[in-house]
């Protein structure tokens, strides 16, 4: 293993092929650990926190509301993998950074609250993102607690969009953008997944939501990628191909 250090105080130990067995990584900032999950999330210890990005929960009542048949099931696996991380973990807060409901109202929104009414001991927070549209009712009337972005949380800022400028000293842990990375074989093989992307002083986290679908990323040298499998996070080294 080899460990990078850059100019943020970030410190990663990255795996050194494809095969490592590491299931979640660690990296660290400001002295704070932070873990990547696969489940698409980020667990801080040291502030008892969870975030997540990108739930579009209600997406499927949108669409069947146009006349699309979207079955409702297709949010239950959001559910179900925001249930074992609460069980798990048991934080005290959770940050959704922004989608977190899709559209306007439907039923679907009295349906999340009341899953989340479940959690006694977690304070639930919605960084608004662009479509948190509902109006200043339904969210009063919901468990979450309403903040504009970007939200300062220590050293972390914590945003739906990226932000422009980041605070000195800060890291902007945001959302949006659903990144994807596509990673190439040998024999014309490839396969798209969703992946963290560190780039520069931004953390952008991959859509918690699986009716969301990606955004490919083109890293820079300077950036690091964990692509996310159901299984594991792998860290993508310099020399893997990436299109």
């Amino acid at each position: 293993m080899s460990i990078n250090t850059n100019r943020f105080g970030i410190v990663m130990e990255e795996a050194g092929n494809l095969t490592d067995r590491n299931k979640d990584v660690s990296i660290e900032f400001d002295g704070i650990s932070i873990l990547l999950l696969k489940e698409k999330a980020l667990w801080i210890k040291q502030l008892n926190t969870l975030l997540v990005a990108d739930l579009h929960f209600g997406k499927a009542a949108h669409f069947r509301k146009s006349g699309i048949p979207i079955p409702e099931p297709i949010h239950n696996a959001d559910l179900l993998q925001l249930k074992y991380l609460h069980e798990k973990f048991q934080p005290s807060h959770t940050y959704f950074l922004g989608d977190l409901f899709h559209s306007e109202w439907n039923d679907s929104w009295e349906y999340l609250n009341q899953f989340l009414v479940q959690f006694k001991t977690t304070e639930f927070h919605l960084v608004k993102g662009n479509h948190d549209v509902l109006t200043p009712k339904a969210y009063e009337q919901s468990v979450l607690r309403v903040h504009k972005e970007p939200l300062m949380l220590g050293s972390f800022a914590l945003s739906h969009e990226p932000m422009e400028v980041v605070p000195d000293g800060s890291l902007n842990i945001c959302g949006h953008i659903h990144p994807g990375i596509r990673l190439l074989g040998k024999a014309r093989q490839s396969v798209r997944i969703p992946c963290f992307l560190l780039s520069d002083s931004r953390l952008l986290l991959p859509a918690f939501g699986n009716f969301t679908g990606l955004a490919l990323v083109k890293p820079k040298g300077t950036d690091k990628v964990w692509a996310i499998t159901s299984e594991k996070i792998i860290p993508v080294l310099s020399g893997i191909s990436i299109g």
